[in-house]
């Protein structure tokens, strides 16, 4: 499989009257198709390594490559492009819009990038819900619905605009039970069945031993 995203040498230190290293010199190579968990301690740098991964946060040292190129020298406009159309994230908190309907967030994406008229972006909108079991939920707003459906429609969301690529920060820490497992299912499905290469940072061992690959970090190290 190829390397679609790589972490070379990677750092990240926060200055200030005591500096505190975030993510400490890594290395990973994140290959087409393959879904990697990476797990640690609290504090361990989990969290940093993801959005360092998805170019939300920038590395004090080292580089991120996306696809064979290092993204070292590229502004915040061309960062923001290679995270909408490459990249989609999940966060523990579904961070939905409030005002905007199921539909109405899922599309945004889609319209931001603008690869799509109107029509068809509502109905890519439509289809990825359907395909989260959203169909009945798709006009409701994000109060409207439970935990777990919003955070299925955060994953809708993710998936707008066809990322090689999905980041995922402790998707199912809000979930019970029930709702968890669907989200990992759906999650592993990404990966199994669609191609997606999914990058889960998750406390549960359970979840984790079912990834095609485990990064464990430890004080920002991976060990």
């Amino acid at each position: 499989m190829d390397v679609i995203l790589e972490a070379r040498n990677l750092t990240r230190t926060l200055t200030g009257e005591v500096p505190v290293t975030l993510v400490n010199r890594a290395n990973l190579a994140i290959h087409g198709g393959e879904f990697t968990a990476i797990t640690g301690p609290s504090g361990s740098g989990k969290s940093s390594l993801l959005y360092l991964l998805g170019l939300l946060d920038a590395p004090t040292e080292g580089s991120i490559w996306v696809n064979g190129r290092d993204t070292a020298s590229l502004d915040e406009d061309q960062l923001a492009d290679i995270r909408l159309a490459g990249m989609g994230f999940v966060f523990q908190a579904h961070f939905l819009l409030p005002e905007f309907t199921a539909l109405e967030n899922v599309m945004l994406p889609i319209e931001r990038l603008g690869t799509l008229d109107t029509a068809a972006a509502r109905a890519r909108a439509l289809g990825l819900l359907e395909d989260m079991g959203l169909k009945e939920q798709v006009h409701k707003l994000p109060r409207q619905m439970s935990g777990g459906q919003s955070q299925r429609v955060a994953i809708a969301r993710a998936l707008a605009n066809d990322p090689p690529v999905v980041l995922a920060d402790e998707p199912t820490g809000n979930l019970d039970t029930a709702s968890s497992a669907n989200v990992q299912n759906i999650l592993r499905d990404l990966a199994r069945n669609r191609g997606k290469s999914v990058i889960v940072v998750t406390h549960d061992p359970d979840f984790a031993r079912t990834a095609d690959r485990i990064v464990h970090i430890v004080d920002g190290k991976i060990t």
